[in-house]
């Protein structure tokens, strides 16, 4: 029997729940990173970065350039920052200016304790920096996220090999093949790939960076000069469904929505729709790699997006001189909030220096006060230099703290959860970016293929339920993955990834729990229900006990029992031996004289959310009668 969920998706806008983590975050100890062309600029004329920033522990690490052989040794106090400026034949290394190709310009960082790390590509007319993900935190499933390139350039992207001959692939085609880990499939050229897929072999995870040379915000318009793109892309099994975007600039914001799965329905508060390239125009039955394009003004007090599928969210700092230009970061939904988060900013001297530098805190409204900062390690006081803007909507707060010390390190803490965004400016350039955030793979497990943060929506009316555990960097020591029904322990399932279990009519609490690499730990439940209960019945006989029934009377009776059903001729269909019996279509209940034999009777229910049900039955015959001669009456 074919799944059946019988629910109605509605979208409404209810505050919440955050459910902060450790695990799975924009923290660890293995990174990739490569770098893309900024306008028409060559090597020599950009300042490339990377900071790292120690955590709780004094940490020792390496910065290995595939491309050249040689490797950077650091050494990072608990809560300092080690700032390391690429030298010329560095940069040149690892900078992607070439045609459409596999190159191996890229970097590997480790350490030996979870750092943060994030990388810029600087110069007078042009800026941006992005965060850059541990590798417990990519997949292998994406969709590109861009904005239109002016007329002069075109957009682009960097894919990173984890592994050794991975296949990469645009829409589904192959495109390249990275032979060892390290290797670049650089593409450019094309105006615009926004909402193209990007994946790879299922089981070879890989880093994908946007990399546009130059755009300019089209609405509203922004400084004419164009700005290159630098961001990290998250995998689509981080992506969410509930997003508060802040305003970081002076005036209003920009955001582009893409959906992951066809059908996907948005609801947003605080923006406006604008009809820019590319762009639909609506928020409802959007196909997988469509986006939508809002403006959101400062006024509006930021933007509360709902979607009823995961979505992607790029949001772009849109501002004029003295205000900078424009740029990117990734948003992270709501459900990937942090109790705290450790960032730097990029402050430098000389020529490629930006002058102005925040932190955008996100946070409930409800428990924002209890938002603290240690700068530098000192002791931690509450957010200054700022205020709190407060949305109704979404019952979350953002603020914005200006970034005066240079060389600190700021630690951000909230029990509630946070998110926190960096941008700067100077004049006409500027940054943006995510700098703290979890990256929870929010898939994370799956119910008969439904994954866990849609369970509780979902009504399942099979009862053998197949459980499928999806999370990258789990802990190789025995005991690193639990199982719990209803907070018991399913000592028996420890360490599986797949098992299988008959459940009654009910409802159930299911949790998960994961001991990473990293030696962090991650928690994710939801609420299996089970006893949707479609049947049929055949003269009053239930369709599983028809197989071991035998009728008589050659007029039978059939109905339907459904649950959270209004049937009608489209959605409920009959079939008799494989053959559309039209007259019982859309009926909840009919009847048919059969003649002795067997039959296959099918019942087939299509749901309202696009779901179907098939039930299928023998129904066996065998009809009595008797012939009378030479009587008179």
């Amino acid at each position: 029997m074919k799944k059946i969920y019988c629910f109605l998706i509605t979208i409404s806008f209810l505050i919440f729940t955050i459910s902060p983590s450790q695990a799975q975050t924009t923290e660890g100890t293995e990174f990739w990173l490569t770098f893309g062309r900024a306008t028409a600029l060559v090597p020599s004329d950009v300042d490339l970065q990377i900071r790292i920033v120690a955590k709780n522990h004094k940490t020792w690490g390496t910065i290995f350039f595939t491309n050249l052989n040689t490797t950077i040794y650091f050494e990072i106090e608990p809560r300092q920052v080690y700032t390391h400026v690429l030298s010329e034949i560095e940069r040149v290394a690892v900078y992607n200016m070439q045609p459409t190709g596999v190159y191996n310009r890229s970097v590997y960082i480790t350490s030996t304790s979870p750092v943060s790390v994030y990388a810029a590509s600087l110069n007078t007319s042009s800026l941006d920096a992005t965060n850059i993900l541990p590798v417990t935190a990519l997949n292998t499933a994406y969709h590109h996220i861009s904005y239109t390139s002016v007329v002069t350039t075109t957009d682009g992207y960097a894919i990173i090999a984890t592994k050794d001959n991975t296949v990469v692939y645009q829409n589904t085609i192959p495109v390249a093949t990275l032979p060892n880990k390290g290797d670049v499939y650089y593409k450019t050229g094309a105006p615009n790939m926004i909402g193209d897929f990007i994946s790879s072999d299922s089981d070879k995870p890989i880093a994908l960076f946007t990399l546009a040379r130059s755009f300019i915000i089209n609405s509203p318009p922004v400084f004419s000069q164009g700005q290159h793109l630098f961001q990290q892309m998250a995998p689509i099994t981080t992506w969410g469904k509930n997003f508060f975007v802040p305003v970081s600039a002076s005036v209003q914001d920009v955001v582009r929505i893409v959906v992951s799965q066809n059908n996907t329905n948005i609801k947003q508060i605080g923006g406006t729709i604008l009809s820019g390239d590319y762009a639909q125009t609506t928020l409802e039955n959007l196909q997988a790699g469509q986006f939508v394009e809002l403006k959101v003004p400062l006024s509006s007090s930021g933007c509360y997006i709902r979607a009823d599928k995961p979505v992607g969210v790029g949001a772009f700092y849109a501002d004029n001189p003295p205000y900078g230009g424009a740029a990117m970061a990734w948003l992270p939904p709501i459900e990937q909030s942090v109790t705290n988060a450790l960032i730097a900013p990029f402050i430098s001297s000389g020529p490629f220096g930006s002058h102005s530098h925040y932190a955008v805190v996100l946070t409930p409204t409800a428990t924002r006060n209890d938002t603290k900062v240690s700068i530098g390690g000192g002791l931690p006081v509450d957010l200054n230099g700022g205020n709190w803007i407060e949305n109704d909507t979404a019952k979350m707060s953002f603020y914005k703290m200006p970034l005066t010390n240079a060389t600190a390190s700021y630690y951000f803490t909230n029990p509630a959860g946070l998110i926190i965004l960096c941008y700067g400016y100077d004049n006409i350039q500027s940054y943006y970016y995510l700098a703290g955030s979890a990256m929870r793979n929010l898939v994370a497990f799956t119910a008969n293929n439904i994954p866990y943060i849609e369970m509780s929506d979902h009504i399942f009316c099979e009862h053998d339920i197949t459980f499928i555990a999806d999370v990258q960097g789990i802990h190789p020591n025995a005991g690193s993955l639990n199982w719990y029904i209803d907070n018991v322990h399913q000592q028996e399932l420890t360490d599986l990834l797949t098992w299988n279990q008959h459940f009654a009519t009910g409802e159930y609490a299911i949790k998960m729990t994961v001991l990473f690499v990293d030696e962090s730990t991650e928690t994710y439940e939801s609420t299996l229900k089970v006893g949707c209960e479609a049947n049929f019945y055949a003269n009053n006989v239930h369709n599983n006990l028809l197989e071991d029934t035998v009728f008589c009377n050659k007029t039978v009776h059939f109905y339907a029992e459904i649950e959270n059903f209004s049937a009608t001729q489209d959605n409920l269909k009959w079939y008799i031996d494989g053959n559309e019996y039209i007259p019982a279509q859309g009926k909840m209940q009919w009847s048919k004289d059969f003649e002795t034999g067997e039959y296959e009777i099918k019942m087939v229910t299509l749901f309202e959310n696009g779901e179907t049900a098939t039930l299928v039955a023998t129904l066996k015959m065998e009809v009595f009668w008797i012939k009378m001669r030479n009587v008179r009456y």
